[in-house]
Protein backbone atom coordinates (compact mmCIF):
# COMPACT_ATOMS: atom_id res chain seq x y z
CA UNK A 1 0.00 0.00 0.00
CA UNK A 2 1.29 3.17 -0.60
CA UNK A 3 1.14 5.70 1.75
CA UNK A 4 1.01 10.19 1.95
CA UNK A 5 1.76 12.55 4.52
CA UNK A 6 -0.25 15.05 5.55
CA UNK A 7 1.95 18.04 7.77
CA UNK A 8 1.17 21.15 9.33
CA UNK A 9 3.06 23.49 11.34
CA UNK A 10 2.97 26.04 14.28
CA UNK A 11 5.40 28.32 14.12
CA UNK A 12 6.59 30.41 16.91
CA UNK A 13 7.99 33.75 16.00
CA UNK A 14 9.66 35.68 18.53
CA UNK A 15 8.43 39.42 18.03
CA UNK A 16 10.50 42.17 17.72
CA UNK A 17 10.15 44.62 20.69
CA UNK A 18 12.18 46.12 23.25
CA UNK A 19 10.21 44.61 26.02
CA UNK A 20 7.99 41.84 26.69
CA UNK A 21 4.38 40.90 26.17
CA UNK A 22 3.24 41.89 29.63
CA UNK A 23 5.80 43.95 31.63
CA UNK A 24 8.77 46.53 30.81
CA UNK A 25 11.85 43.80 31.03
CA UNK A 26 14.03 43.52 28.23
CA UNK A 27 14.03 41.20 25.61
CA UNK A 28 17.74 41.27 24.85
CA UNK A 29 19.17 37.82 24.08
CA UNK A 30 22.59 37.89 25.29
CA UNK A 31 21.77 39.09 28.87
CA UNK A 32 23.13 37.27 32.08
CA UNK A 33 20.48 34.17 33.22
CA UNK A 34 17.44 35.57 35.00
CA UNK A 35 18.68 39.48 34.81
CA UNK A 36 15.94 40.37 32.28
CA UNK A 37 12.40 39.36 34.67
CA UNK A 38 10.81 41.65 37.72
CA UNK A 39 7.72 40.50 39.85
CA UNK A 40 5.39 39.64 36.11
CA UNK A 41 7.11 37.96 34.35
CA UNK A 42 8.57 35.71 37.39
CA UNK A 43 4.69 34.82 38.20
CA UNK A 44 4.92 36.31 42.08
CA UNK A 45 1.81 36.64 43.60
CA UNK A 46 -0.32 40.06 43.51
CA UNK A 47 0.87 41.39 40.06
CA UNK A 48 -0.81 42.24 36.88
CA UNK A 49 0.01 42.08 33.09
CA UNK A 50 -0.36 45.15 31.30
CA UNK A 51 -0.73 44.62 27.38
CA UNK A 52 2.49 45.72 24.96
CA UNK A 53 1.20 47.54 22.25
CA UNK A 54 3.72 47.01 20.21
CA UNK A 55 3.05 43.85 20.04
CA UNK A 56 -0.63 43.63 18.81
CA UNK A 57 0.42 45.82 16.14
CA UNK A 58 3.30 43.29 14.97
CA UNK A 59 0.10 40.65 14.91
CA UNK A 60 -1.88 43.08 12.87
CA UNK A 61 0.91 43.64 10.39
CA UNK A 62 1.50 39.89 9.69
CA UNK A 63 -2.33 38.95 9.88
CA UNK A 64 -2.59 41.95 6.73
CA UNK A 65 0.63 40.67 5.08
CA UNK A 66 -1.45 37.21 4.60
CA UNK A 67 -4.48 38.39 4.15
CA UNK A 68 -6.25 36.98 7.06
CA UNK A 69 -8.68 38.74 9.48
CA UNK A 70 -8.08 41.05 11.98
CA UNK A 71 -10.49 40.41 14.63
CA UNK A 72 -11.87 43.86 16.28
CA UNK A 73 -12.73 41.69 19.59
CA UNK A 74 -10.51 39.25 21.12
CA UNK A 75 -9.34 37.79 24.51
CA UNK A 76 -6.60 36.34 26.03
CA UNK A 77 -6.97 33.22 28.00
CA UNK A 78 -4.15 30.96 30.74
CA UNK A 79 -3.57 27.77 29.33
CA UNK A 80 -2.55 25.83 32.55
CA UNK A 81 0.18 23.29 32.64
CA UNK A 82 3.20 22.86 34.99
CA UNK A 83 6.67 22.70 34.09
CA UNK A 84 10.07 24.35 35.40
CA UNK A 85 10.72 26.97 33.50
CA UNK A 86 7.15 28.50 33.60
CA UNK A 87 7.02 30.01 36.92
CA UNK A 88 2.91 31.02 36.97
CA UNK A 89 1.95 27.22 36.23
CA UNK A 90 -0.02 28.59 33.64
CA UNK A 91 0.81 30.64 29.90
CA UNK A 92 -0.52 33.51 29.16
CA UNK A 93 -1.90 32.60 24.92
CA UNK A 94 -5.33 33.25 22.97
CA UNK A 95 -7.89 30.33 22.43
CA UNK A 96 -10.81 30.44 20.92
CA UNK A 97 -10.61 34.59 19.99
CA UNK A 98 -7.37 34.73 18.22
CA UNK A 99 -6.64 38.43 16.87
CA UNK A 100 -6.52 36.73 13.84
CA UNK A 101 -8.13 34.04 11.48
CA UNK A 102 -7.18 32.45 8.21
CA UNK A 103 -5.16 34.25 5.42
CA UNK A 104 -2.32 31.85 3.09
CA UNK A 105 0.26 32.08 2.16
CA UNK A 106 2.45 30.78 -1.31
CA UNK A 107 4.82 28.12 -1.62
CA UNK A 108 6.76 26.91 -4.92
CA UNK A 109 8.27 23.35 -4.89
CA UNK A 110 9.98 21.96 -8.04
CA UNK A 111 8.36 24.40 -10.41
CA UNK A 112 4.88 24.03 -8.35
CA UNK A 113 3.11 26.54 -6.83
CA UNK A 114 0.88 25.77 -3.66
CA UNK A 115 -1.48 27.80 -1.50
CA UNK A 116 -1.07 26.82 2.06
CA UNK A 117 -3.78 27.81 4.11
CA UNK A 118 -3.67 29.09 7.97
CA UNK A 119 -5.77 28.87 10.52
CA UNK A 120 -5.17 31.14 13.24
CA UNK A 121 -2.33 33.39 14.64
CA UNK A 122 -2.38 34.35 17.82
CA UNK A 123 -0.61 36.21 20.64
CA UNK A 124 1.08 34.58 23.53
CA UNK A 125 4.00 34.96 26.14
CA UNK A 126 7.09 32.75 25.83
CA UNK A 127 8.25 30.51 28.56
CA UNK A 128 11.60 30.05 30.27
CA UNK A 129 14.51 28.14 29.12
CA UNK A 130 15.36 24.74 30.61
CA UNK A 131 19.11 23.93 30.43
CA UNK A 132 20.87 20.79 30.94
CA UNK A 133 24.30 19.33 29.83
CA UNK A 134 27.61 18.04 30.35
CA UNK A 135 29.25 21.37 29.98
CA UNK A 136 27.20 22.80 33.93
CA UNK A 137 28.64 23.38 36.90
CA UNK A 138 26.65 20.32 38.08
CA UNK A 139 25.73 18.13 35.45
CA UNK A 140 23.43 16.06 37.40
CA UNK A 141 21.20 19.07 38.10
CA UNK A 142 18.89 21.30 35.48
CA UNK A 143 19.39 25.01 35.47
CA UNK A 144 16.40 27.71 34.29
CA UNK A 145 17.04 30.83 32.67
CA UNK A 146 14.00 32.85 32.84
CA UNK A 147 14.72 36.03 30.65
CA UNK A 148 13.03 34.64 27.52
CA UNK A 149 9.48 33.84 30.06
CA UNK A 150 7.21 36.81 28.69
CA UNK A 151 8.80 37.27 25.72
CA UNK A 152 5.49 37.63 22.93
CA UNK A 153 5.32 35.45 20.43
CA UNK A 154 3.34 34.99 17.33
CA UNK A 155 1.76 31.70 17.01
CA UNK A 156 1.00 30.88 13.22
CA UNK A 157 -1.05 27.49 12.65
CA UNK A 158 -0.88 26.75 8.87
CA UNK A 159 -3.83 24.18 8.10
CA UNK A 160 -2.47 20.40 6.98
CA UNK A 161 -2.03 21.60 3.73
CA UNK A 162 1.91 20.43 3.50
CA UNK A 163 2.57 16.63 1.45
CA UNK A 164 6.39 16.60 1.80
CA UNK A 165 9.29 17.77 4.02
CA UNK A 166 10.18 19.13 0.93
CA UNK A 167 6.78 21.92 0.96
CA UNK A 168 7.43 22.37 4.88
CA UNK A 169 10.60 23.33 4.52
CA UNK A 170 9.95 25.68 1.91
CA UNK A 171 6.82 26.83 3.93
CA UNK A 172 9.10 28.13 6.90
CA UNK A 173 11.35 29.46 4.77
CA UNK A 174 8.72 31.81 2.59
CA UNK A 175 7.18 32.64 6.63
CA UNK A 176 10.87 33.50 7.89
CA UNK A 177 11.34 35.99 4.79
CA UNK A 178 7.63 37.50 4.82
CA UNK A 179 8.17 37.77 8.75
CA UNK A 180 11.75 39.60 8.26
CA UNK A 181 10.36 41.93 5.85
CA UNK A 182 7.11 42.97 7.92
CA UNK A 183 10.63 43.36 10.59
CA UNK A 184 8.14 41.50 13.17
CA UNK A 185 10.54 38.71 14.09
CA UNK A 186 14.67 38.80 13.32
CA UNK A 187 14.49 35.14 11.65
CA UNK A 188 17.22 34.19 14.01
CA UNK A 189 16.13 30.34 14.53
CA UNK A 190 19.89 29.75 16.02
CA UNK A 191 18.63 31.95 18.76
CA UNK A 192 15.42 30.59 18.91
CA UNK A 193 13.88 33.91 17.86
CA UNK A 194 11.92 31.35 15.22
CA UNK A 195 11.37 27.72 15.55
CA UNK A 196 8.93 24.79 15.22
CA UNK A 197 6.59 22.47 16.36
CA UNK A 198 6.17 19.92 13.15
CA UNK A 199 2.34 17.68 13.21
CA UNK A 200 2.58 15.09 10.81
CA UNK A 201 0.46 11.99 10.52
CA UNK A 202 0.41 9.60 7.03
CA UNK A 203 -2.78 7.82 5.55
CA UNK A 204 -3.26 5.51 2.22
CA UNK A 205 -3.15 7.44 -0.57
CA UNK A 206 -6.41 8.95 -1.77
CA UNK A 207 -7.74 8.07 2.13
CA UNK A 208 -9.66 11.35 3.24
CA UNK A 209 -9.33 10.53 6.97
CA UNK A 210 -5.87 11.65 8.32
CA UNK A 211 -4.06 9.26 10.28
CA UNK A 212 -3.19 9.52 13.97
CA UNK A 213 -0.54 12.72 14.11
CA UNK A 214 2.27 12.66 16.23
CA UNK A 215 3.89 16.60 16.77
CA UNK A 216 7.64 16.87 16.81
CA UNK A 217 8.62 19.58 19.37
CA UNK A 218 11.14 22.64 18.72
CA UNK A 219 12.58 22.13 15.32
CA UNK A 220 14.62 25.34 14.61
CA UNK A 221 16.74 24.91 11.45
CA UNK A 222 15.30 24.04 7.83
CA UNK A 223 17.52 21.51 7.67
CA UNK A 224 16.48 19.74 11.12
CA UNK A 225 12.96 20.05 9.78
CA UNK A 226 12.98 18.34 6.73
CA UNK A 227 15.22 15.70 8.55
CA UNK A 228 12.96 15.18 11.43
CA UNK A 229 9.32 14.44 8.72
CA UNK A 230 11.55 12.74 6.78
CA UNK A 231 12.49 10.40 9.49
CA UNK A 232 8.92 9.82 11.31
CA UNK A 233 6.83 9.68 8.08
CA UNK A 234 9.08 6.58 7.59
CA UNK A 235 8.47 5.78 11.04
CA UNK A 236 4.96 5.67 10.86
CA UNK A 237 4.75 4.17 7.35
CA UNK A 238 6.48 1.01 9.05
CA UNK A 239 4.49 0.91 12.24
CA UNK A 240 1.31 1.01 10.20
CA UNK A 241 3.08 -1.85 7.87
CA UNK A 242 3.56 -4.12 10.31
CA UNK A 243 -0.14 -4.03 11.46
CA UNK A 244 1.16 -1.27 14.44
CA UNK A 245 -0.93 1.65 15.38
CA UNK A 246 0.55 4.79 15.37
CA UNK A 247 0.22 6.58 18.82
CA UNK A 248 -0.72 9.87 19.57
CA UNK A 249 2.27 11.67 21.25
CA UNK A 250 5.17 14.52 21.31
CA UNK A 251 8.27 13.63 20.05
CA UNK A 252 11.69 15.54 19.80
CA UNK A 253 14.38 15.01 17.26
CA UNK A 254 17.44 13.80 17.93
CA UNK A 255 19.68 15.39 15.62
CA UNK A 256 22.95 13.51 16.27
CA UNK A 257 21.19 10.19 15.40
CA UNK A 258 18.85 11.41 12.78
CA UNK A 259 15.66 10.22 14.43
CA UNK A 260 12.99 10.94 16.60
CA UNK A 261 11.99 10.04 20.34
CA UNK A 262 9.09 9.68 22.58
CA UNK A 263 8.52 12.99 24.83
CA UNK A 264 5.18 12.80 26.27
CA UNK A 265 1.85 11.65 25.65
CA UNK A 266 0.07 14.36 23.16
CA UNK A 267 -1.89 16.95 25.18
CA UNK A 268 -5.51 18.05 24.30
CA UNK A 269 -6.86 21.50 24.32
CA UNK A 270 -8.98 19.80 27.76
CA UNK A 271 -5.68 19.25 29.09
CA UNK A 272 -4.68 22.85 29.51
CA UNK A 273 -7.92 23.85 31.04
CA UNK A 274 -8.49 27.27 29.05
CA UNK A 275 -10.31 29.99 30.55
CA UNK A 276 -10.19 33.40 29.84
CA UNK A 277 -7.47 35.55 31.63
CA UNK A 278 -8.93 37.78 34.30
CA UNK A 279 -6.51 39.82 34.71
CA UNK A 280 -7.12 41.60 31.36
CA UNK A 281 -10.14 43.22 29.32
CA UNK A 282 -10.78 42.46 26.26
CA UNK A 283 -8.54 43.64 23.59
CA UNK A 284 -10.17 45.79 20.70
CA UNK A 285 -8.86 46.89 17.55
CA UNK A 286 -10.73 50.05 15.36
CA UNK A 287 -10.88 50.08 11.42
CA UNK A 288 -8.44 53.61 12.00
CA UNK A 289 -5.76 51.14 13.61
CA UNK A 290 -5.78 48.35 11.28
CA UNK A 291 -5.67 51.51 8.29
CA UNK A 292 -2.96 53.09 9.54
CA UNK A 293 -1.16 49.67 10.21
CA UNK A 294 -2.12 48.69 6.35
CA UNK A 295 -0.54 51.85 5.35
CA UNK A 296 2.93 51.23 6.72
CA UNK A 297 3.20 47.75 5.04
CA UNK A 298 6.24 47.41 3.35
CA UNK A 299 6.85 46.50 -0.19
CA UNK A 300 6.33 42.12 0.62
CA UNK A 301 8.62 39.21 -0.85
CA UNK A 302 6.40 38.68 -4.05
CA UNK A 303 6.19 41.96 -4.94
CA UNK A 304 9.50 42.78 -4.89
CA UNK A 305 10.56 40.10 -6.84
CA UNK A 306 8.09 40.81 -9.85
CA UNK A 307 9.58 43.97 -9.17
CA UNK A 308 13.24 42.94 -9.75
CA UNK A 309 12.46 41.11 -12.99
CA UNK A 310 10.53 44.19 -14.65
CA UNK A 311 12.72 46.78 -13.13
CA UNK A 312 15.45 45.38 -13.36
CA UNK A 313 15.40 43.15 -16.10
CA UNK A 314 16.79 40.23 -13.93
CA UNK A 315 15.83 36.41 -14.46
CA UNK A 316 13.33 35.11 -12.18
CA UNK A 317 16.22 32.44 -10.53
CA UNK A 318 18.27 35.91 -9.62
CA UNK A 319 15.01 37.84 -8.22
CA UNK A 320 14.43 34.65 -6.02
CA UNK A 321 17.88 35.05 -4.67
CA UNK A 322 17.99 38.22 -4.11
CA UNK A 323 14.62 38.55 -1.99
CA UNK A 324 14.84 35.70 -0.32
CA UNK A 325 16.44 38.11 2.58
CA UNK A 326 15.39 41.48 2.99
CA UNK A 327 18.56 42.60 3.70
CA UNK A 328 20.40 40.98 0.67
CA UNK A 329 17.87 42.73 -0.96
CA UNK A 330 18.19 46.21 -0.09
CA UNK A 331 22.19 45.40 -0.14
CA UNK A 332 21.38 44.52 -4.37
CA UNK A 333 19.33 48.01 -4.92
CA UNK A 334 21.92 50.23 -3.09
CA UNK A 335 24.76 48.97 -5.31
CA UNK A 336 22.74 49.58 -8.34
CA UNK A 337 22.04 53.15 -7.17
CA UNK A 338 25.78 53.40 -7.37
CA UNK A 339 26.77 51.28 -10.65
CA UNK A 340 23.21 51.01 -12.80
CA UNK A 341 24.51 47.67 -14.40
CA UNK A 342 21.89 45.22 -12.21
CA UNK A 343 22.88 41.83 -13.75
CA UNK A 344 26.59 42.56 -13.03
CA UNK A 345 25.54 43.45 -9.47
CA UNK A 346 23.46 40.27 -9.32
CA UNK A 347 26.28 38.17 -10.15
CA UNK A 348 28.65 39.48 -7.70
CA UNK A 349 25.92 39.58 -4.91
CA UNK A 350 24.87 36.04 -5.51
CA UNK A 351 28.58 34.85 -5.79
CA UNK A 352 31.26 36.51 -4.21
CA UNK A 353 29.22 38.26 -1.67
CA UNK A 354 26.94 35.63 -0.65
CA UNK A 355 29.56 33.63 -0.60
CA UNK A 356 31.80 36.10 1.63
CA UNK A 357 28.86 36.02 3.71
CA UNK A 358 28.49 32.81 4.64
CA UNK A 359 32.57 32.30 5.55
CA UNK A 360 32.27 35.18 7.94
CA UNK A 361 28.42 34.12 9.38
CA UNK A 362 27.96 38.15 8.55
CA UNK A 363 24.57 39.35 7.40
CA UNK A 364 24.68 41.96 4.68
CA UNK A 365 24.62 44.83 6.88
CA UNK A 366 27.74 43.44 8.94
CA UNK A 367 29.46 42.94 5.45
CA UNK A 368 32.66 45.19 5.58
CA UNK A 369 32.48 45.53 2.10
CA UNK A 370 29.63 47.55 1.74
CA UNK A 371 27.50 48.59 -1.83
CA UNK A 372 29.04 51.80 -2.07
CA UNK A 373 32.45 49.79 -1.82
CA UNK A 374 30.72 46.85 -4.14
CA UNK A 375 30.04 49.86 -6.94
CA UNK A 376 33.36 51.61 -6.37
CA UNK A 377 34.87 47.90 -7.02
CA UNK A 378 32.67 47.31 -9.98
CA UNK A 379 32.91 50.42 -11.47
CA UNK A 380 37.13 49.78 -11.42
CA UNK A 381 36.53 46.29 -13.29
CA UNK A 382 33.97 48.07 -15.83
CA UNK A 383 36.74 51.19 -16.76
CA UNK A 384 39.65 48.53 -17.53
CA UNK A 385 41.56 49.88 -14.19
CA UNK A 386 41.25 45.83 -13.28
CA UNK A 387 40.97 43.11 -14.51
CA UNK A 388 38.28 40.05 -13.56
CA UNK A 389 40.85 38.36 -11.78
CA UNK A 390 42.04 40.79 -9.59
CA UNK A 391 38.18 42.30 -8.59
CA UNK A 392 38.15 39.07 -6.85
CA UNK A 393 41.15 39.00 -5.29
CA UNK A 394 40.22 42.73 -4.05
CA UNK A 395 37.13 41.94 -3.01
CA UNK A 396 38.76 39.73 -0.82
CA UNK A 397 41.42 42.33 0.56
CA UNK A 398 38.35 44.76 0.92
CA UNK A 399 35.99 42.34 2.60
CA UNK A 400 38.65 41.18 4.99
CA UNK A 401 40.33 44.49 5.95
CA UNK A 402 37.03 47.58 5.48
CA UNK A 403 39.49 49.10 3.08
CA UNK A 404 38.27 50.46 0.22
CA UNK A 405 38.45 49.24 -3.11
CA UNK A 406 40.73 51.79 -5.09
CA UNK A 407 43.11 52.19 -1.89
CA UNK A 408 43.76 48.41 -2.44
CA UNK A 409 44.38 48.81 -5.88
CA UNK A 410 46.49 51.59 -5.50
CA UNK A 411 48.25 50.45 -2.66
CA UNK A 412 49.31 46.80 -4.32
CA UNK A 413 49.65 48.40 -7.64
CA UNK A 414 47.33 45.95 -9.13
CA UNK A 415 46.44 48.10 -11.78
CA UNK A 416 45.53 46.62 -14.98
CA UNK A 417 48.12 46.92 -17.84
CA UNK A 418 46.50 48.38 -20.90
CA UNK A 419 49.36 49.82 -22.53
CA UNK A 420 49.64 48.36 -25.72
CA UNK A 421 53.51 48.78 -26.22
CA UNK A 422 54.01 47.45 -23.00
CA UNK A 423 52.49 44.66 -23.11
CA UNK A 424 53.66 43.63 -26.76
CA UNK A 425 57.33 43.57 -24.91
CA UNK A 426 56.09 40.86 -22.41
CA UNK A 427 54.61 39.02 -25.32
CA UNK A 428 57.31 39.28 -27.71
CA UNK A 429 59.48 38.13 -24.59
CA UNK A 430 56.70 34.91 -23.72
CA UNK A 431 56.63 33.84 -27.35
CA UNK A 432 60.45 33.68 -27.68
CA UNK A 433 60.50 31.26 -24.10
CA UNK A 434 57.70 29.30 -25.53
CA UNK A 435 59.41 28.61 -29.17
CA UNK A 436 58.15 24.69 -29.58
CA UNK A 437 54.68 25.99 -28.87
CA UNK A 438 54.49 28.77 -31.09
CA UNK A 439 55.84 26.54 -33.81
CA UNK A 440 52.92 23.73 -32.75
CA UNK A 441 50.31 26.58 -32.93
CA UNK A 442 51.45 27.75 -36.41
CA UNK A 443 51.52 24.42 -37.53
CA UNK A 444 47.57 23.85 -36.83
CA UNK A 445 47.31 23.24 -32.79
CA UNK A 446 45.21 26.36 -32.43
CA UNK A 447 44.42 24.93 -28.53
CA UNK A 448 48.17 25.98 -27.71
CA UNK A 449 46.82 29.46 -28.39
CA UNK A 450 44.69 29.49 -24.38
CA UNK A 451 48.29 28.48 -23.36
CA UNK A 452 50.23 31.09 -24.31
CA UNK A 453 47.20 33.69 -23.08
CA UNK A 454 48.09 32.32 -19.50
CA UNK A 455 51.43 32.35 -19.98
CA UNK A 456 51.37 35.81 -20.45
CA UNK A 457 48.95 37.01 -17.75
CA UNK A 458 51.40 34.93 -15.67
CA UNK A 459 54.53 37.16 -16.94
CA UNK A 460 52.00 40.32 -16.02
CA UNK A 461 51.03 38.38 -12.17
CA UNK A 462 47.67 38.52 -13.83
CA UNK A 463 47.40 42.06 -14.47
CA UNK A 464 47.62 42.32 -18.12
CA UNK A 465 44.28 43.88 -20.15
CA UNK A 466 42.61 39.97 -21.32
CA UNK A 467 40.98 41.32 -24.37
CA UNK A 468 44.19 43.39 -25.41
CA UNK A 469 46.30 40.26 -24.73
CA UNK A 470 44.32 38.36 -26.82
CA UNK A 471 44.29 40.78 -29.54
CA UNK A 472 48.45 41.37 -29.56
CA UNK A 473 49.01 37.96 -29.31
CA UNK A 474 46.56 36.97 -31.99
CA UNK A 475 48.76 39.76 -34.19
CA UNK A 476 51.97 38.50 -33.69
CA UNK A 477 51.45 35.10 -33.71
CA UNK A 478 49.82 35.66 -37.09
CA UNK A 479 52.30 38.31 -38.64
CA UNK A 480 55.39 35.93 -39.17
CA UNK A 481 52.86 32.61 -39.49
CA UNK A 482 52.88 30.71 -42.65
Amino acid sequence: MEYESVIGLEVHAQLLTRSKLFCGCSTAFEADPNDNTCPVCLGMPGVLPVLNRQAVELAIRTGLAVQGTIATTCRFARKNYFYPDLPKGYQISQYEEPIIQGGWLDIEVNGQRKRVRLIRIHLEEDAGKSIHGEHLADPTKSYIDLNRCGIPLLEIVSAPDLRSPEEAKAYLQQLKTLLEYLEVCDGNMEEGSLRCDANVSVRPKGAQRLGTRTEIKNLNSFRFLQRALEYEIERQIEVLRQGGTVVQETRLFDAQRGITLPMRTKEEAHDYRYFPEPDLVPLRVDEAWIARVQASLPELPAARRQRFVTQYGLPAYDAEVLTASRALADYFEATVQRFPQPKVVSNWVMGELLRALHRFQHTPPQAPLTPEYLAELLQLLDSGVISGKIAKAVFDEVYETGRRPREVVEAKGLVQISDAAALEAVIRRVLAENAAQVEAYRGGKKQIFGYLVGQTMKATQGKANPQLVNQLLRRLLEEDGP
